[in-house]
């Protein structure tokens, strides 16, 4: 015990003390929770085609948060205010706010719902055909293979073109979408194009297009789905008794 006395009587001493020890000393006041301060801010990724501003962005993700699109009138401000500050600014509830900021550090790291890869977009429209490259192009993406050293793919094209607008060697498939059968584009909010035979369709942003839609509750959800249940065999009992 004598000996672990000496131990700490020496740490609370600064003489000879580790230098980062010496500046906690020196600097009381000095709290680590504020060095979050002095962090870099997270970097503001550029608007794509199909998300070319807040509007957009907050129409595509649903739960109604197109509403609060006056509250952030800059995509700087979109991926720069913090949560107190969007509270401050009236965007509630706060399940609200952090459905906003999962969806914008989602974005941030290239994490889009369908039609956010898509490079040729027409007033909110990007249009898709299936063509035929070569094997060893893109990735694996809606893809079927249809002939040696060819395969079908999905890609995007400019607005009332059968091609798209760079090399075939050069194209990327779209991604969350894929060929049904020989060459049928099927996915989620696609939309066939007339006169295609089901080689052309579209993605239109709209409303709720990338919606991550909320659970609903049974029986008062988890925390009280046990008393719910509880009173209800209770009553169901004193029912059945009388």
């Amino acid at each position: 015990i004598p000996s672990a006395m000496i131990v700490r009587r020496s740490l609370l001493s600064t003489a000879g003390a580790p230098p980062l020890f010496q500046a906690a000393r020196s600097s009381p006041s000095q709290c680590v929770r504020l060095l979050h301060n002095n962090m870099p801010a997270a970097r503001i990724p550029p608007p794509t085609p199909f998300v070319p501003d807040p509007q957009t962005f907050l129409t595509l993700i649903g739960r109604n948060m197109s509403q609060h699109a006056a509250k952030i009138p800059t995509w700087e401000a979109l991926f720069s205010l913090t949560s107190q500050q969007l509270r401050e600014s009236g965007v509630e509830p706060a399940r609200s706010r952090r459905y906003l900021l999962h969806w914008r550090e989602k974005f941030r790291n290239g994490q889009y719902g369908i039609g956010g890869d898509l490079s040729e977009v027409t007033d909110g429209v990007g249009e898709l055909r299936v063509v035929e490259v070569p094997v060893s192009t893109g990735n694996r993406a809606a893809t079927v293979t249809s002939s040696a050293g060819m395969k079908k793919v999905v890609v995007n094209v400019p607005a009332g073109a059968d091609m798209p607008s760079v090399p075939l060697e050069q194209v990327k498939p779209v991604e969350q979408v894929r060929i049904l059968g020989a060459s049928t584009i099927t996915g989620p909010w696609v939309e066939p194009l007339k006169g295609t035979n089901g080689q052309g369709a579209r993605i239109v942003a709209k409303e709720g297009l990338w919606e991550q839609r909320r659970g609903h509750k049974i029986d008062g959800g988890e925390r009280r789905k046990a008393e719910v249940r509880a009173k209800r065999r209770s009553a169901e009992r004193k029912n059945s008794r009388a």
